[in-house]
């Protein structure tokens, strides 16, 4: 194979698969909008709500160990289109369904468009060296502006035409995308582990302190992507009184550059390290969390002329720039944490990408169930950052621990230039 058609190859199918992602992300959210006519169809509380959003995120969670795996064994041109397969037929009947449970089985179903993000990520890096797989894992992630799209039609739809057509057209651009991802990708054995790698081989990883370290960095920028993106449409509803098609537009401006620019942090994870991007990105988000913590608030002060009352709280255009600034940190995050695993585990993306994926999968199903409870058990709406304020505290200090105060000692002992001359 000579390099021009290798490159022209590679860029086929990086350009297939992250308009497949993109698709099946479109899927993979499609309840954050269908879910509100359903849920007041269904008369469900927040909790319940909660649920139903998160349930396709927890298969397409929990399979994607598996799923990576089987890209490492057969590669990812068949894995991926099996997935797309599998899931036509679960998407089109969703809009058949008419109890509670209905919804939560197909969901489960359908939400195997998740793991998808394990197929594509390892059956592209492998296809470029390792200066541009930063690039090329990016340029794929920003299939997660599938989010977005979603927030930008399926609102469209639903007052065009009702709830029930959307299910029904994207069964057909998924079928669509199918065919099209099979006729302009390709295969190369090279990209498979060696046949006498087994599943226990691969499952070690496992063992290690440090993919745990990622999956947690993951759960913050993957998972709570996932999880305010299920739940921005209904903040604005709720919090600001907005009709579902305006509070999916402004939704959007937090989905949107959470997917597209992840091409943007995979170029800065190349160029200055996964470590520095991922460690400002957490501080970023921290502050900005600690802002939309707030809750709206009233409050009354006695002065020499009598009571004053005060209106504490954002208003929804500042609201809407901080959600516009976590979603750009979470993009650039979600690159830089898998640059840490293509420079550290060339040899087995798919697997600890799948167990990292799962750990960010299982982020994005438990905090829209935990927003709803917390809303359910106190009232205030804004729990919901309070929660992911406190899981990026978390990670801030695990990192400062295990990678910014170790490095501060090597510096420390690294002998001065003027001592060695």
């Amino acid at each position: 194979m000579t390099s021009v058609t290798h490159k022209r190859k590679a860029w086929s199918v990086v350009i297939m698969s992250t308009l497949a992602f993109t698709v099946c992300f479109m899927v993979w959210m499609m309840f954050a909008v269908i879910g509100i006519p359903i849920k007041k169809t269904l008369d469900l509380n927040e909790t319940q709500f909660g649920i139903l959003v998160a349930m396709p995120v927890l298969t397409g969670s929990l399979f994607r160990l598996p799923v990576g795996m089987l890209t490492d064994k057969y590669g990812g041109r068949i894995v991926f289109a099996a997935i797309m397969a599998a899931t036509v037929v679960p998407i089109y009947l969703i809009a058949y369904g008419t109890e509670f449970w209905h919804y939560l089985l197909l969901g489960l179903f359908v939400g195997l468009t998740g793991t998808s993000f394990s197929v594509g990520i390892a059956y592209c890096a492998r296809w470029f060296p390792k200066r541009q797989q930063g690039l090329a894992m990016g340029i794929f992630g920003a299939g997660n502006s599938g989010a977005a799209v979603t927030k930008l039609v399926a609102p469209t739809l639903v007052v065009a035409y009702g709830w029930q057509f959307v299910p029904q057209v994207y069964a057909a651009i998924m079928l669509g995308t199918l065919i099209l991802f099979w006729l302009f990708t390709y295969d190369d054995l090279a990209h498979r582990v060696e046949s006498h790698v087994t599943w226990r081989d691969q499952l070690l990883a496992l063992k290690d302190p440090t993919v745990w370290k990622y999956c947690q960095y993951y759960s913050i920028v993957f998972g709570g992507y996932v999880a305010l993106s299920l739940w921005m449409t209904k903040y604005y509803v709720s919090e600001y009184g907005f009709d579902i098609k305006s509070a999916a537009f402004l939704a959007a401006c937090f989905s949107l550059p959470g997917g597209v620019l992840r091409a943007l942090g995979g170029w800065m994870s190349d160029k200055w390290g996964a470590h520095r991007v991922t460690w400002w990105v957490l501080w970023i988000s921290w502050v900005c969390l600690f802002i939309l913590s707030y809750p709206q608030t009233e409050l009354t002060i006695k002065t020499v002329s009598g009571l004053q009352t005060f209106q504490v709280g954002l208003n929804v255009w500042l609201f809407t720039i901080l959600m516009f600034i976590i979603g750009v940190a979470f993009a650039v995050g979600k690159a830089s944490v898998f640059k840490y695993i293509s420079d550290d585990y060339p040899k087995n993306i798919g697997v600890i990408s799948g167990i990292v994926g799962l750990a960010g999968g299982m982020g994005g199903f438990l905090l829209p169930i935990m927003f709803g409870a917390l809303v359910d058990l106190t009232g205030i709406r804004s729990t919901c950052f309070m929660l992911m304020y406190g899981v990026v505290w978390v990670s801030l200090i695990w990192m400062y621990f295990t990678e910014v105060r170790k490095l501060d000692l090597m510096m420390r002992r690294r002998p001065h230039p003027d001592i060695l001359e």
